[in-house]
């Protein structure tokens, strides 16, 4: 069973930068697709990022676009986010999904079988 676990994340100040990682044991880390969620307060979950299986194709939301970069090391199984330039509403929290059955990531949620429990972005000015 694949389990998948985010980290880092915390309190950060609007303007400045964060990273959150996401790693993935119990199956091939390379043949998983990996996509970042968030849940900001009184919303639903919502797509932020998404990277393939090599590492060679990604895709951002609009809302975290130009200043978000999503990456890979299939070497240590590892994935992670950093976003710059923070602003307030990306206060949320972060869940990292995984799944096997496709190649480039996508951002439905539902395309995703595993997920981490999430680690908290809190953005204050």
């Amino acid at each position: 069973q694949v389990q998948v676990t985010e980290s880092g994340g915390g309190l950060a100040q609007v303007g400045g930068s964060v990273r959150v990682s996401c790693a993935a044991s119990g199956g091939s880390f390379s043949r998983m697709a990996l996509g970042w969620f968030r849940q900001r307060p009184g919303k639903e979950r919502e797509f932020v990022a998404c990277i393939s299986r090599s590492g060679g194709s990604t895709a951002y939301a609009d809302s975290v676009k130009w200043r978000s970069t999503i990456a890979r090391n299939n070497d240590n199984n590892t994935m992670w986010l950093e976003i710059s330039n923070l602003r307030a509403d990306d206060t949320a929290i972060y869940y990292c999904a995984a799944d096997t059955g496709q190649y480039y990531g996508s951002e439905h949620s539902s395309a995703y079988a595993y997920w981490g429990h999430g680690t908290q972005i809190a953005v204050s000015s």
